[in-house]
C-alpha cells in the first residue's frame, strides 16, 4: 500500500523577483489529466470528507494555509500542513480526505483521471 507523502515542487525566482513553482514529469507521480481548485471557503470550514477508488491526487495550497487529515484503507490517520506553493500532498487510492481551510486559503488539486461519480467513496 502507497502512503500519502510530500514533495517539494521545482521552484525558481529570487526575493527580489517573485518566484515560479512547476508541476511536470518527471516530478510527479502521475500524468495529471484534470485540474480544478477550491476558494472561497469560510476560515476553519472543511471540504472534501470523502475518498476515491482509483483517483491519484496532488494537493496544493497556492495561497493561505491547508489542514488535510488523510484516513486510509488500514484506518491510519495521517495530518498534513500545506503552507507553501511549492510544496504538494500526494492523496494515493482509496485514502479518505478532509481539507479545512486557512483564512484566505486556495486549494489547488491536480488529478489522475477526468471527473468520475463512480470513483468517489461517500
Amino acid at each position: 500500500m502507497v502512503l500519502p507523502y510530500l514533495l517539494t515542487l521545482p521552484t525558481h525566482g529570487a526575493p527580489d523577483h517573485g518566484w515560479l513553482s512547476v508541476a511536470e514529469p518527471p516530478d510527479l507521480p502521475f500524468a495529471v489529466r484534470r485540474s480544478y481548485w477550491t476558494y472561497g471557503v469560510p476560515t476553519g470550514h472543511g471540504r472534501g470528507r470523502h475518498g476515491h477508488r482509483t483517483l491519484e491526487q496532488l494537493l496544493v495550497a497556492v495561497s493561505g494555509e491547508l489542514r488535510v487529515t488523510l484516513e486510509g484503507p488500514t484506518f491510519a490517520r495521517h495530518t498534513f500542513l500545506l503552507t507553501h506553493p511549492d510544496q504538494a500532498l500526494y492523496v494515493p487510492p482509496g485514502h479518505w480526505h478532509e481539507v479545512v481551510f486557512g483564512t484566505k486559503a486556495v486549494l489547488l488539486a491536480l488529478a489522475s483521471h477526468e471527473y468520475d461519480e463512480a470513483d468517489y467513496v461517500r
